[in-house]
């Protein structure tokens, strides 16, 4: 609802006490209900993420854009959430990592726009107790606790107990033990397009999902200022095109990237290296995104016509900007979890290896001369390489409440035209510094 200087909407952000509660699963549970049921959804996700916006994209039928105090801006999300409210009925935000974590947090986000919270709880193991976390995940901030969400929930009486112990909370749904589950690998849940099954698992959840409408009808709704109009950005990319990788194997890619992209005047086209296709003819820049080279490095290292193609794009001096899988692909050698070494195109001297544990996590920015552009790291893979860095990633690490500190965080690599890191970087945050990314580097200029 749109009033003269305010638009109204329902809207929850939905958190838990820490990962592997069933955020994802109850947000896409809730999505696909209502939808069902005729609202229109929009939903959002807190913090750096591509994997849970597919899945969360699949359950409501709308693209899933970030939210993040910290990545996206506090300006920016009040846009973006106005905008949604002016087109949806229900606006969820699924938080990150636990109801406090980081800093910003999910709480931080909840608080800044005054949004209902709407905690998961890991209802398997235990009964009564759940109020004692619901009333600490409320009171510890405070946050406006809308109520709880309990999953993994065995029958009707063990939801009556956890409800009873809620007090003065509302136990908002509950969700049972699934059967099926939204299934996980190194980097998170599996990605829909490779789920057969998805639209029935999500019609699962959406079923099994108990819904306390009374509790739901008593949401007071959020109120948002109606937001200005984004200043337009300078045509810094203008007529130039820009091919981006965009297959199973490149499929990290944040829709305000390409949104950016285009609203810096370039045009966009996609080509897919895992069937083969070589940079597209005209092209004069080109993105690699990350996502799962690891996992199709038999179909790379066979793909010959797209290894020269990007090969003769960069003897040609094409600017190409490469993020962790988008750089893995062009290394040497990419080694898989089974020991197996694999040709990439052999544009970065070095090789990458896989490994079972993490090797980078969390939020960072990378120095640029048009100032810090933000993202994140999220990998398990290494490079070893004899490419001196001309810059790292500086991560903000909080040491206490209201201390933090700058850390060293990824390398960054210059070789030629190509400019590879396995940063992730959020372009709207600084769009001019992703332009000059993107356009040839004159003659004996500094890089």
């Amino acid at each position: 609802m749109r009033e003269t200087d305010q638009i109204t909407v329902k809207a929850l952000l939905v958190t838990a006490v820490a990962s592997g509660q069933g955020k994802t699963s109850v947000t896409a549970a809730l999505a696909r209900k209502l939808v069902r049921q005729g609202q229109r959804v929009r939903v959002f996700k807190c913090g750096p993420d591509f994997i849970d916006p597919m899945i969360l994209e699949r359950a409501s039928g709308a693209a899933v854009q970030s939210l993040d105090l910290w990545l996206v801006g506090t300006d920016a999300c009040r846009r973006l959430l106005a905008e949604a409210a002016t087109e949806a009925d229900v606006i969820l935000i699924e938080g990150v990592m636990g109801l406090y974590d980081g800093a910003p947090s999910s709480a931080d986000l909840a608080r800044a726009f005054g949004i209902p919270v709407l905690a998961v709880i890991d209802a398997s193991a235990m009964a009564q107790t759940a109020g004692a976390l619901a009333q600490g995940l409320r009171d510890y901030g405070p946050v406006a606790l809308a109520g709880i969400a309990a999953n993994r929930i065995a029958s009707s009486a063990h939801a009556a107990m956890v409800a009873a112990s809620l007090r003065d909370i509302a136990l908002l749904a509950t969700l049972p033990g699934q059967a099926i589950s939204l299934p996980e690998r190194h980097l998170g849940l599996v990605v829909p397009g490779e789920l057969s099954m998805i639209d029935s698992v999500l019609d699962t959840l959406a079923e099994q999902l108990v819904f306390n409408s009374a509790a739901w009808q008593a949401l007071p709704p959020v109120r948002l200022p109606v937001p200005a109009a984004a200043a337009a950005l300078p045509p810094l990319l203008a007529g130039r095109t820009i091919a981006v990788a965009r297959d199973a194997a490149f499929l990290f890619i944040y829709p305000a990237n390409l949104a950016t992209l285009q609203a810096l005047g370039a045009k966009l086209c996609f080509f897919s290296p895992l069937a083969n296709d070589g940079v597209p003819d005209g092209a004069d820049a080109v993105y690699l995104p990350g996502g799962y080279p690891e996992l199709h490095a038999a179909t790379l290292a066979a793909a010959r016509h797209w290894r020269s193609s990007i090969r003769a794009a960069h003897a040609a001096g094409v600017p190409i900007l490469a993020e962790c899988g988008g750089m893995m692909a062009l290394a040497d050698t990419l080694s898989d979890l089974d020991g197996a070494c694999w040709p990439m195109a052999a544009i970065l001297p070095g090789s990458v290896s896989m490994q079972t544990r993490l090797a980078g996590l969390g939020s960072q920015a990378l120095p640029t001369a048009q100032g810090p552009l933000r993202g994140h790291t999220f990998h398990y893979s290494t490079l070893t390489t004899s490419v001196p860095p001309v810059a790292h990633t500086l991560k903000q690490t909080t040491i206490g409440a209201d201390v933090r500190a700058e850390v060293r965080g990824e390398a960054c690599y210059r070789i030629g035209s190509l400019t590879a890191s396995y940063f992730h970087a959020y372009f709207p945050s600084n769009p001019q510094a992703v332009a000059a990314l993107l356009l040839p580097v004159a003659p004996n200029a500094p890089t």
